[in-house]
């Protein structure tokens, strides 16, 4: 390969520091959301190859929920250490604090929906215009209909019908007071090119995306994480499994995988030949049909 051809991730790549170098010149107070995990991770690199030796144009923002896995919490204040930027956390306990949502009782509760109001409330207290996100494509079809640059009205809301189109690479990115922009720069990877990518440029992950010995239980088909944030009963057993996460969010509500792929190029290898896709291990995802996008028409990631 010549030195003047670029490879299918350089490709990735370019097209996604584009993106947030756009983002940068269209809008006055951006933010990343950052979640802790491999895609939002991926954005920071991409980021740090966008904007340095200079400072991020915008803060990293994360919506803790308050029922994170302790070694996605770690990693992120990790991080933060490392790249020197500015962090911003919404807690959804404030949000039930201030009776702005109730915490769901029963079996199955998770704090997982309850992000949506204190996103939007944070985005509402700093003033952001558009919000980065590390949503793909490939990961569901609500998240396969929208646009790169997608708009959200004064509600927090996305209107699927309200798309704009972004003919040879052209975001419009302006809006009406009120509103923001949700802005996706790895739309158009997959699973498997941000783990090509990851390997790549040897970005370091959360231990939960590796295979460990870990006490789970079965819950709707699924290996839940043991923790105290599941209501579990005497029907609920605990076992050691030996697991990874490919997703990662709330406890309540990520499930893992069993596996025994230690390294990067084990779970590349397992990835290639799964029929799952890894929102299939989000219980989230599957209280109806159309559950994502419901939640995004009300204003979710």
């Amino acid at each position: 390969m010549s030195k003047h051809q670029l490879d299918y991730l350089d490709e990735l790549e370019a097209e996604a520091i584009y993106i947030l170098r756009e983002v940068a010149g269209q809008f006055e107070k951006p933010a990343l959301l950052f979640s802790g995990g491999k895609d939002s991770i991926t954005l920071v690199r991409l980021a740090e190859k966008a904007f340095r030796p200079g400072k991020f144009p915008f803060p990293l923002v994360h919506i803790d929920t308050g029922h994170n896995f302790i070694e996605t919490i770690e990693y992120r204040d990790k991080m933060i250490n490392r790249i020197g930027e500015k962090l911003i956390i919404g807690h959804v306990q404030d949000s039930i604090d201030e009776g702005k949502v109730v915490e769901q009782k029963g079996k199955n509760a998770s704090r997982n929906a309850l992000q949506t109001v204190t996103l939007l409330d944070t985005i509402a207290k700093h003033g952001f215009d558009a919000c980065i996100g590390g949503a793909r494509r490939d990961e569901e079809k609500a998240r396969a209909k929208e646009r790169i640059f997608s708009v959200r009205d004064e509600f927090g809301q996305w209107d699927p019908k309200r798309q704009r189109p972004e003919l040879w690479n052209i975001f419009n990115g302006k809006i009406h007071k009120g509103e923001n922009v949700r802005v996706f720069p790895i739309s158009n990877w997959t699973e498997l090119d941000v783990w090509n990518y990851i390997r790549r440029e040897k970005i370091e992950l959360p231990s939960i995306y590796f295979a460990h010995e870990r006490e789970v239980i079965t819950r709707n088909g699924q290996l839940m994480a043991a923790s105290p944030f599941l209501n579990m009963d005497d029907e609920d057993i605990i076992e050691k499994r030996n697991v990874r996460f490919r997703t990662v969010g709330d406890m309540t509500c990520t499930a893992a995988v069993e596996s025994y792929a230690y390294r990067i190029d084990d779970i590349i290898d397992e990835i290639s030949e799964s029929k799952i896709s890894e929102r299939g291990a989000r219980m989230d995802d599957k209280v109806s049909e159309a559950a994502m996008e419901d939640r995004k028409k009300g204003g979710y990631f």
